[in-house]
């Protein structure tokens, strides 16, 4: 795995999200507790809605449109039969690393 340095763990506010750039579009990082971070796709399955404005509970995120929740270790929605994207993410000396294969692989899908 090539691991990119995206962000330090500290600029992702708890049970909060901010968002990255990446060649594939914007990744929503989700910081679920002080040491735990997922990184998925900032558009919902359903209409588009930015998932980093929605509320991060456990480790699920729900839409701030129409309020459809997606499991942030998987992508899946709840419920539905709809996901969204997510990426491997690592954390390392208080920095979140994104694994690039897996954005370069997405990209080229």
């Amino acid at each position: 795995m090539s691991w990119i340095d995206i962000a330090a763990v500290d600029d992702i506010p708890e049970r909060g999200a901010r968002v990255v750039k990446t060649p594939v579009g914007c990744i929503a990082l989700f910081r679920t507790g002080a040491e735990e971070v997922f990184a998925a796709s900032n558009s919902c399955a359903h209409k588009g809605g930015p998932l980093a404005d929605g509320i991060v509970h456990g480790q699920k995120v729900t839409c701030p449109l129409h309020n459809w929740v997606f499991d942030l270790n998987t992508g899946q929605a709840v419920g539905e039969d709809a996901r969204i994207a997510t990426y491997p993410v690592r954390i390392e000396a208080g920095r979140v690393l994104l694994d690039g294969m897996a954005v370069d692989d997405r990209s080229a899908a």
